[in-house]
């Protein structure tokens, strides 16, 4: 069978994707950014579209010859890159006018256990209202509903998890009473691998999870004991400064950073993740406890270095961003003279070292700058690399004897350098 798979280099979409090539069918992955998408899953035909701005006619092109489709685009929150209504909304409503006019029978939506009426986040209405919206088609649809899934590899919430249970001392848990139920993502991939058979239902709403209702203390608890960590207390972080950090993050956001500690994410921690775990059963599936999913993906090492660095990212972000925009700062005003002075003890001219050190701060004030607009962090965290080259060679032949200064004013660019390799390897998301 030929699938299509939107958003198929997503965390789900990439193990729907993995398992559907393996069962023989051939996968066209659909999203918007694939460039990368094309090198990690060569084995997908892959084809450009956006959810929320590809009409009812682009859609009838990229999916002609198509058999089924399965649709695991999403959006959390509302931000510059992402909009609810239009990909939630807007996009479900082309996509199936689309399959209709094609005469493509076969959708397989992926929904979220816990979406229901009287929950008021823009996530659960506009979900709710897809849900509704596909229900009313000609399609033979399945909208699947899956609890907190859990995979090998991190992304979202569940790495914020991860992070949680790998934070240093203590466990920092917000909303700790909150019940949660889990669902594998292998067993995800099963179930909507038998969406697709002929004799699978039709127009059907299923929950996905296993029937066990943790608590949020509870899993990032089995987490650090997976992790293969020492027990450390459990601190319950105040609502206020929670909230208070899901505002940060949100602001945040407008400059393309999507944490997943936002206010939506907050609002669905404190509402839980709950469905019914006997609608599994309708599709032949019985999901594994999250014990045994934990158990079926034994941490490496490679797991307790992203759960300790989790929360180190974005502090060495934060230190980078400061250490460049204060000393572009400092060098345009309190600090200036100081500069100059030190070039032109060298023998090089008043009028030049103003320059330099002009042209030096700008530059800094710049990178910080860059750095803190998520597009261009990655050509920031570069430029500081080559910009701290410059400064010490350049230091090395003005003033070699500054690396036997007491302060260290060439030697604490070593450690910044660094910092931004450091902050430069880690920075992919998924």
């Amino acid at each position: 069978m030929r699938v299509a798979i939107i958003g198929a280099y997503g965390l789900i979409g990439s193990y729907l994707s993995g398992r559907l090539v393996a069962d023989g069918h051939t996968v066209v992955g659909i999203g918007r950014d694939i460039d990368a998408a094309r090198r990690r899953f060569p084995a997908l035909e892959w084809k450009r579209a956006d959810m929320a701005r590809t009409s009812v006619a682009d859609w009838a092109k990229l999916l002609t010859g198509v058999d089924a489709v399965i649709n695991c685009a999403g959006a959390l929150q509302d931000s510059p890159r992402d909009d609810l209504r239009a990909v939630h909304v807007v996009g479900v409503r082309r996509l199936v006018e689309a399959c209709e006019a094609l005469g493509l029978r076969r959708l397989v939506h992926i929904s979220a256990a816990g979406v229901e009426p009287g929950r008021t986040t823009a996530f659960n209405t506009t979900k709710l209202e897809a849900e509704a919206m596909i229900a009313q088609s000609r399609l033979e649809w399945i909208i699947l509903r899956p609890g907190l899934v859990f995979a090998p590899a991190a992304y979202g919430g569940t790495a914020l998890l991860r992070g949680l249970a790998g934070f240093p001392g203590v466990s920092p848990v917000v909303f700790g009473d909150s019940l949660v139920q889990t669902v594998g993502v292998e067993d995800l991939a099963v179930a909507v691998a038998r969406c697709l058979s002929p004799d699978a239902p039709a127009c059907v709403s299923l929950d996905l999870v296993h029937h066990d209702a943790l608590s949020l203390i509870d899993l990032v608890g089995r987490l650090r004991t997976w992790l293969g960590l020492p027990p450390v207390p459990t601190i319950r972080v105040p609502i206020a400064l929670a909230r208070a950090t899901a505002t940060a993050s949100d602001a945040l956001a407008w400059l393309g950073w999507r944490s997943p500690m936002r206010t939506a994410a907050l609002e669905q921690l404190r509402m839980g993740v709950r469905g019914r775990s006997e609608d599994a059963a309708r599709l032949g599936c019985a999901p594994s406890s999250f014990d045994a999913v934990l158990a079926a993906a034994p941490s490496g090492v490679q797991d307790r270095w992203f759960a300790r660095a989790y929360f180190a990212k974005p502090a060495i972000l934060i230190c980078l961003f400061a250490f460049w925009l204060f000393s572009g700062l400092i060098g345009l005003t309190v600090g200036s003279k100081h500069a100059v002075a030190i070039l032109t003890v060298s023998g090089m001219h008043p009028a030049l070292a103003n320059g330099a050190v002009l042209a030096g701060s700008l530059i800094d004030i710049a990178l910080a700058l860059l750095l803190a607009w998520r597009p261009t962090t990655a050509r920031a965290l570069q430029g500081m690399l080559l910009v701290t080259a410059g400064y010490l060679i350049g230091g090395t032949l003005v003033r070699p004897d500054l690396w036997l200064d007491p302060m260290g004013p060439l030697l604490k660019s070593i450690p910044a350098a660094f910092l931004a390799l450091a902050a430069l390897a880690t920075l992919d998301e998924r």
